[in-house]
């Protein structure tokens, strides 16, 4: 990459960056290229050049968040950590996710924009699914989870329990203390209503 690609790579994702930041206090309907282009500090006609209209730079700063999450959890996963310590790593990123973005905002974008909910699908089936399926795998390697259960079944519920986590993200707000709150719904999310089972 020269001088000048560099450059114009840094801008980009500057423009993007700036995107992402903005969408934390306004919706995507309500973010206009001007206000972007104003906080990014260059032209909005710099804006349309790298990007041709606000629905793709939307588009492509929302993958951008994507493949950085993906990224890090990839990381974290290959990493020595506990399988309770990798769920309390996705519940603290999803937690980190909906407080920065409204449950507005995070519908509009993976939701009712269906080129954006298909890539989803995508990224999820071909590098989430088998991270996941490690991490099950691992943990019941290392005696963490029991051997009544199959990995389909475990990720059946995981699947359940991260689509209702935006419902107990919004629950833990309005909690005086959010950490016990989350840690409680670690502990049933592991143990269930009945403690920990007896070795």
């Amino acid at each position: 990459m020269n001088g000048f690609e560099k450059r114009a790579a840094q801008i980009k994702l500057k423009i993007m960056k700036t995107t992402m930041e903005m969408l934390k206090s306004c919706e995507p309907k309500r973010l206009r290229i001007a206000d972007i282009a104003k906080e990014a500090g260059v032209s909005q006609v710099t804006i349309y050049n790298y990007f041709g209209s606000k629905e793709a730079l939307l588009g492509e700063s929302f993958k951008d968040f994507i493949e950085k999450a993906i990224r890090e959890f990839e990381d974290y996963i290959h990493g020595e950590h506990s399988l309770k310590e990798i769920i309390e790593y996705i519940m603290t990123m999803e937690r980190e996710t909906y407080s920065s973005l409204s449950p507005t905002t995070v519908k509009e974008l993976m939701i009712e924009d269906q080129d954006m909910f298909h890539y989803l699908e995508e990224r999820y089936t071909n590098d989430v699914l088998p991270l996941m399926v490690k991490m099950v795998e691992d943990g019941k390697a290392r005696g963490e989870i029991s051997n009544k259960v199959s990995t389909k079944g475990i990720l059946s519920f995981m699947g359940m329990y991260m689509r209702s986590s935006g419902e107990m993200l919004d629950e833990a707000s309005k909690q005086e203390d959010i950490d016990a709150f989350l840690e409680e719904a670690i502990h049933l999310f592991f143990y269930g209503i009945c403690g920990r089972e007896q070795e």
